[in-house]
């Protein structure tokens, strides 16, 4: 009976010590602080969520910046599709670190009265590739962006318009986007140029196929089209040439070479800081502001 009490009491103290060293344990862990939301009052994210046919089975969110004045007026506005918008507006959301387009153009109203509506549809996470990237990979797969383009030429622009006061006409209209996003703008700007008069890419990916290339010279020759090229000196060894000689390609074919600006920036690296940074000066001259 005697031996049973020594178990039981010898079980009873290892657990307790057991409980004990747990709670020193987390009470010396370093606390892992939850990151604050950073988006603007004027930032949404819309109720309606779109699975897009033929892409994925995905629900992806789609969020949007309405103009500081929006309610007080009758006024259409510019409008702008993004990729990524988990990193546009929020810190919260982001992967490292956001874009803070509200914050900037909600400055930029401050100062010149000058608004957008600006449109921004999450990634697909783990899909991410497959949906900005028309052509496939041979390491990295890949290949349904036309899909994607047709979505949002298709069904979320109808959508934005009939909701939205916008101005609906593709002089009014712009897609900009970084990375593979950038490749996807500019993909769907010339693929779609009665929808996307303005395209941003930036820090575009044309190295994920040499199919970009083909494509520049079936579709390149845009007279009414303005695209803004944007380049870090330390992107990688071929993110400058890629872009340049796309730029001179499109100038080749034909496409106004006064609606083509390239920007080499000599710091800039593939990050939002760097985009978020540059994003003013995208828009300022896409938008002639």
């Amino acid at each position: 009976m005697k031996t049973y009490i020594l178990i039981f009491i010898c079980i009873f103290l290892i657990v307790i010590s057991c409980k004990k060293k747990a709670e020193i344990k987390k009470e010396f862990q370093p606390k892992v602080e939850e990151k604050k939301s950073t988006k603007a009052a004027n930032v949404s994210i819309l109720e309606k969520e779109f699975v897009i046919k033929g892409l994925n089975d995905i629900s992806h969110k789609v969020w949007l910046y309405l103009p500081p004045n929006y309610n007080e007026t009758t006024e259409h506005y510019d409008v702008i599709y993004m990729h990524d918008a988990q990193n546009l507006f929020d810190e919260k959301t982001s992967f490292v670190g956001e874009w803070a387009v509200d914050e900037t153009l909600n400055n930029l109203y401050k100062k010149t009265g000058k608004s957008f509506i600006v449109v921004g549809v999450e990634n697909g996470g783990e899909k991410r590739i497959e949906e900005y990237t028309p052509w496939k990979h041979e390491k990295y797969g890949g290949g349904k962006g036309a899909i994607y383009i047709d979505f949002l030429a298709n069904t979320l622009k109808p959508y934005i318009d009939a909701n939205y006061r916008t101005k609906p006409a593709a002089e009014n209209t712009a897609i900009i986007g970084s990375s593979l996003g950038g490749l996807i703008s500019f993909y769907g700007g010339l693929k779609k140029p009665a929808v996307f008069g303005k395209i941003g890419a930036l820090s575009t990916s044309f190295w994920f196929s040499d199919k970009v290339n083909d494509f520049a010279k079936a579709n390149g020759n845009r007279k009414n089209t303005k695209i803004y090229f944007l380049v870090g000196e330390k992107e990688g060894d071929t993110m400058i040439p890629d872009t340049e000689n796309m730029a001179k390609l499109l100038v080749d074919l034909g496409f106004p070479e006064k609606n083509i600006h390239t920007k080499i920036v000599p710091e800039g690296k593939h990050t939002e800081s760097f985009w978020k940074a540059e994003f003013l000066e995208t828009i300022t001259f896409l938008f002639n502001l």
